[in-house]
Order: C-alpha cells, then structure tokens, then sequence
C-alpha cells in the first residue's frame, strides 16, 4: 500500500515538474539557410558571423568578377581560403581582410609557381554545412575538416587535419574582395602561440585599417614568408607539430593590435569551440524569436526567418570591446558611452531596414543616430555610404537623415535632438553632389551632373525629412524652407509624357526620351530608368496623383508599369533586375511603389501586387533573391511586406496594409508589449483583405500608424478570393502624404 502511494505520488510530483518547467526555447536560427541569395544577383554572405557583429567569417572564391561582391558564389567551386570580414549583398566587392587557409604538409610553395593562391581547392556544396553562427567544410585536396564560427569581434576556427605528419596553415594579407588592394601589411610572432599584425588596404574604402591578434592551440613550430614586397611581409605558412585538432582564435580591430588583444581575451577566453558555437547560435536565437510566425508553408517560414536573419549582417560593430574606435577621419576615439558601427548602405536600407530597426532593435537605435551624428562632426556632413572609416560616397541623396528623423519622431530620444537636426539641416545646406543646384534653381541640371533626376527626387526625400522634424520642433521658418524644397521634385515631372524626366539648364526637357533608356552611371537615372523613378516620391504620393491631373490618370500609369511589355536594351544597368513588367523589384527605388495604389483607393491592387512578389521574387533556394540584398533592404521588404504593412514613407510612421503571408505573426515591441497580426481564412487563393478589427474593434483604415502598433493589441484581417473593393476605398480610410497623419 505504501509503495502504491510513494509511486502515486512520485508519479504525481513528476507530473508537477514537467509541467512546472519552462518550454524549451525555440531554435528559430534552424529555420535559416544562408545559401539564400548567395546564388544569381543576391551577392549575400556565407559563414560564420553573431547579429551585427564586426567578424564575418567565411569561405572566398578566387573569382573577382561582379557576382563574387560578398567573395562567395554559390556557383563556384573553388576555395582559396577563410576570410574574417565580408559584406553582405553590395554591389560593389571590398573586405575579405585575413585570409586563413589550412593545408596539409605535403603543400610546398616555391617561387617558380605563378598561379594566383597556389594553395587553392575545388570543393562542392556537399561538403559544407552553413547555418547561424557556423560553416563547415572538408578540404578533399588536404584531407581537412575546417569549422568556423564567431563572437562579435572574434573568428574562431577548428581545423581537423587527418593527414599525416604535420599540420600548416596559410596566412594572406594580400587577399582582398573585388576593388580591395595592400597597401601595407605587418605579420610577426609574439610568443610561441601568437602572432599579430595589420592590414591597410585601399578598394571601395579608400583607406581601410584592420588590426588583428591571433592565438593557436599549438605552438608554433615553424613560420615561413611566403610573399614579402614593398607592401610588407603579406603571405606566411606556419607550421604545428603533428596532425589532429588545431584550433584558431583571431580578433580584429579597427585601432590597434592591442584593443585586438583585449578582443580576444575578453570575449573568447577560452579554447571550448563548441561553447563558442552555442553561444552564436543562442544570439540569433535571440534576435530572430524577436518575430514569430505561424504558417502552413515550410518554404514561406525558411524564407522569412532567412530574410530576418539578412537585415542583421549589417550594420557591423566598429568598435574594441572597451569602447574605442576609428573615426571618419582617420583618428581614434575612446569609448564614446554607446556603440559604433560601419557598413552604412543608407541609400538602400534607409526605405525598410532601418525603419524595422526601430521596432525589433530599440537598444540600437539610439547608438547608431549617435553614430551617425559622430561621423557628421568627423566629417562635416552626415554619411552617405560609410564603410570601415570612410566615406565612399556611393548612390545618390543622403539617407542618414530619414533614418535619424525616423528614430526622433518615432520617440527615440537617447541622442541630443537639437545636435541632430543641425546635423542634418547642416548638410542639406551644402554645395556638394548637386545641392548646389538645388539651392541656386531648384532642380540639377541634367548637363550638369549625371543622375540629375535620381539625386534630385532622392534629395526631396530627404528635405521632407528635414521639414518634418523642424515641424515638430517648432521651429517654423526651417519647416518652410525645407518643405518647399520637398516640392522640388514637381519640377522634373512631364506633364505631356507623364515621365519624370531630366532638365537642362536651359529649362528645355533632354531629348530624346525613351523611358526605357538606361545607361549605368551615364543617364539622368541611379540604376533604373524614368520608369522605375517616376514613383520615387513616398513622401508626398496624393502630391504627385494630381500631378497625374486625376487618380484614374495615376492608376492607368501604375497599372502600365507593371504590365509594360518593353524591353530593356543592351547596356542598361545590371542592377534593374527582378522585373515585372517596368517594375523591377531587384532594386530598391521601386519597393514602395506597389503600395502606391492604396493612396489612391485601390488597396486591393496593392495586395494582388504584394502578394505576387511575396511568391515569385523570394524562394527558399540559393537564387531565391532577384536582385543584391543590399545589406539588409531586400530582405527587410519581405519581412514588413509578409507581416502584411510596409512603411512606404521611411520617416513618417504609417505602414500601409499589403497582403500578409502569415496565418498569424507576432513582433515583440520595444515596451514589452506584443503586437499581432491574424490573417483569417487565409491561403493561396485568399489574398485579399475583406475586413478587418484591430482589438476587437471594426477598423477600416488601409493603414496602421506606428503609434497605434506600440501600443500592442492584435490586428485581424480576415482575408477572401476576391477583391473587397470598398476596404479603404473611402478619402478618410486612406494613407495621406503630409507631416502629420490624421
């Protein structure tokens, strides 16, 4: 009887602990699959790298050419070695600093071979394993396992050499993505276990300056110069008594190969390869639970939690562990009390990536408007595209303006307001990259400067934003001038066309026009035609309707876009891909334009649009991105877009509805509070919106501000085959242009 009751109640307080026990965190990183976009145009990274973090440690191919912009492509086959950084979807190659590469003893390296990474092995995909925070690969040719993964500022490599005799490893210096070349290089052994050096290279970054410190599980038996020129010492072999496990720690920094050394020693102390991995993968478990989707589609969950996994490669930490870093001059700063970063594609990321920072990125936020504002006083003007120190100037516009005027309006208030709106009144005010025309006419003339129409409308952008925070700010004279400038754009609009177009500095249209014309870096046009960038107004949409003289004018155009059955010609831009019809979705300047509809009543053409893009443009496969990633943006249209809004203003809070692609999607906010979004009756054929509540409550609205989704809650919409053609028809349910949304 006693022991009947002792199991009765063993079985009980089991019972009571099993349930009493917190569920076993989810792995969302195991959803991901980096190959993604490393395939066609996607240009994205593949390796090992933590959320945001300054290591991004990954294979590289010999190959130099476009496609090879991040250093890897899917469809290559070739292995030169592991590289500790990497960008991530340019269109431009740069990084690639550090190149390690394990061979076994019988490499031997003379003077008489001429072949570029003598060292180099085939390797096919069979052979890798990729996922968060890991890579892995068997060298055939040498019979080695490489492992890779990372914390912040620390490549971690586990080499398992199963050759006999002993084991070497290849160091180059010289090594650098795309533009990227050695201007100097420094490589010297501290101790039996260390060495440490420098690499200052010039590419896209035109001086870059990378520090770093590097310990060995084994001593170092041997160490050999392999390439020494003016440059410095840029290629050894180093050797380690016998075969079996060598492990790898290397830190960078952008200051010194000290604050490298501190890296290392305070954030990997260790020599536990496994512990460092979990830690990774615990990072972007973190990061990527921050959204939980619900689907009956595998494919639409790996394809979500890729995209998200994407908009956190960049931007990168620029800074040691103790807070210091290298300014946009060139010197070093001490710890300024928040963190810096680098790989700024403002041009790209300013329109969704940034904007989702706000909501799954609160910490951050505020570091990067400091950032941002840092760079300003380095410099004398905000970033443009800022990379590793250096302005590169790169694409048209500047887009740090919408980003910091997003963060203030949004409520971020860790950074000095007054500081920042100088900042970016400051440098609207200048005479360079075509302001001065702006100032002096009013429009660039398009004998003037090249990519008049595109600086000029890209410019309006960022006036709106200009006049939008001093409007906020009381400050009532600034607001006039710069919303008056916001209006620029009417002036590149053809009214007998119905094109923007270029203008001369005569007032006279540039003739001849063809809409479809494009030429790269030699047109009125930033990678794109008058096609593309007659839409390039997400600031003032009902402004450029009545430009059309009427909605049903605006629609006709908009509807023509997307069923256009021109063709590009030869020599048109590489990055105008992804097309559908005019529209090309592989570039950024477009990604608004579809919502575009909603403005004018039409909300359910927007969700047969989004809903088409959702599901042709993006796949789960290697080639499953139809443009460059562009560190983040491609991916960042497909997370808003699936949750079912997107921003198409970047700075003015209002998220217009699409077509969601999730039975049910639940964001984690910034104040603890959770905001979902139910799609009711939701499947392939069920794309448009028929109703919707927000808490309970009938909503109407084809829209939702930032300020009501913070205040958490459940948007539902319930969803049907057809158009409900009324779902924000009316003038009141529509999203309005202006600087503050009633």
């Amino acid at each position: 009887m006693n022991r009947i009751l002792f199991a009765a109640n063993a079985f009980l307080a089991l019972f009571v602990f099993s349930c009493s026990q917190a569920p076993e965190p989810k792995d969302f990183s195991a959803y991901v699959d980096p190959y993604i976009g490393s395939d066609y145009h996607g240009h994205v990274f593949v390796g090992a790298n933590v959320p945001f973090g300054a290591i991004q440690l990954g294979p590289n191919n010999a190959n130099e050419t476009w496609d090879w912009c991040s250093g890897y492509h899917y469809s290559d086959s070739v292995l030169i070695g592991f590289a500790h950084t990497h960008l991530s979807g340019t269109g431009i190659g740069d990084l690639g600093d550090l190149l390690f590469m394990p061979v076994s003893s019988d490499f031997q390296f003379t003077d008489s071979v001429t072949m570029p990474y003598p060292w180099q092995a085939k390797y096919t995909h069979t052979n890798e394993e990729v996922r968060p925070g890991y890579y892995k690969m068997h060298i055939n040719k040498y019979n080695i396992t490489s492992e890779l993964t990372a914390s912040e500022r620390v490549g971690f490599h586990k080499y398992d050499y199963k050759a006999t005799v002993n084991s070497k490893l290849i160091i180059d210096l010289s090594y650098g993505t795309g533009w990227d070349a050695l201007t100097k290089a420094e490589i010297k052994q501290i101790d039996s276990n260390s060495i440490e050096g420098l690499r200052y290279s010039t590419g896209w970054a035109k001086n870059q300056k990378l520090y770093f410190h590097t310990r060995f599980s084994k001593a170092i038996k041997n160490i050999s110069t392999i390439q020494q020129n003016d440059k410095g010492i840029n290629t050894v072999m180093l050797e380690f008594e016998g075969n079996g496990e060598l492990l790898v720690k290397t830190a960078i920094s952008p200051v010194s190969t000290s604050g490298a050394k501190n890296n290392l020693l305070t954030e990997i102390d260790h020599w536990d390869f496994e512990a460092t991995k979990a830690a990774a993968r615990e990072k972007w478990n973190h990061e990527l639970g921050k959204i939980k989707v619900e689907s009956t589609s595998s494919e639409n969950i790996t394809t979500f939690y890729t995209a998200l996994y994407h908009t956190m490669i960049a931007p990168s930490v620029f800074n040691d562990v103790n807070g210091d870093y290298r300014g946009a001059n060139g010197k070093n700063y001490p710890n300024p009390g928040y963190d810096t970063y680098t790989t700024y594609s403002l041009w790209d990321t300013y329109r969704a990536a940034h904007p989702l920072l706000t909501l799954t990125q609160p910490d951050r936020v505020n570091d990067i408007v400091n950032n941002l504002l840092a760079i300003f006083d380095e410099q004398g003007k905000l970033p443009v595209w800022h990379l590793h120190g250096n302005e590169t100037n790169t694409m048209v516009g500047n887009h740090a303006i919408p980003v910091i005027v997003d963060a203030y309006l949004k409520g971020y208030n860790g950074f000095d307001a007054e500081r920042a709106f100088q900042a970016i009144k400051s440098t609207m005010l200048m005479d360079e990259r075509g302001l001065n025309f702006i100032k002096e006419r009013g429009y660039i003339p398009a004998d003037s400067l090249i990519e008049s129409v595109a600086m000029a409308l890209e410019y309006a952008i960022d006036d709106w934003a200009v006049a939008a925070m001093a409007k906020k700010m009381g400050k009532t004279e600034d607001f006039n001038h710069f919303a008056k400038r916001a209006e620029y754009y009417r002036h590149y609009f053809d009214s007998s066309t119905n094109f923007m177009r270029g203008k001369m500095a005569d007032g006279s249209w540039r003739t001849p026009f063809d809409p479809v014309h494009s030429k790269h870096r030699a047109d009125d046009y930033c990678e794109g035609n008058a096609w593309q960038y007659t839409w390039l107004v997400p600031h003032d949409i009902n402004g450029l309707i009545n430009l059309f003289g009427s909605e049903e004018s605006f629609i006709k155009k908009l509807d023509q876009l997307f069923i256009s059955e021109e063709k590009l010609q030869e020599g048109a831009s590489v990055d105008i891909s992804g097309l559908i019809g005019m529209y090309a979705h592989g570039n950024e300047p477009g990604h608004h334009v579809p919502y575009m509809y909603a403005f004018a009543g039409q909300q359910w053409k927007t969700a047969e649009r989004i809903n088409f893009i959702l599901n042709e443009m993006y796949t789960d496969q290697p080639d499953g991105l139809c443009g460059n990633e562009d560190c983040g943006q491609m991916s960042a249209w497909y997370v808003f877009s699936s949750l079912g809004f997107y921003p198409v203003n970047p700075a003015n809070g209002v998220y217009v509805f699409g077509s969601p692609l999730f039975q049910s999607a639940e964001i984690e906010l910034p104040n603890q509070l959770t905001f979902q979004v139910m799609a009711k009756e939701l499947n392939k054929t069920n794309i448009y919106i028929q109703t919707a509540t927000l808490n309970g409550q009938a909503y109407s609205k084809s829209y939702i501000t930032h300020e009501e989704l913070m205040k958490g809650g459940v948007l539902e919409f319930t969803m049907g085959p057809k158009p409900n053609y009324t779902f924000g028809a009316p003038a009141e349910d529509r999203p309005k242009s202006g600087y503050h949304h009633r």
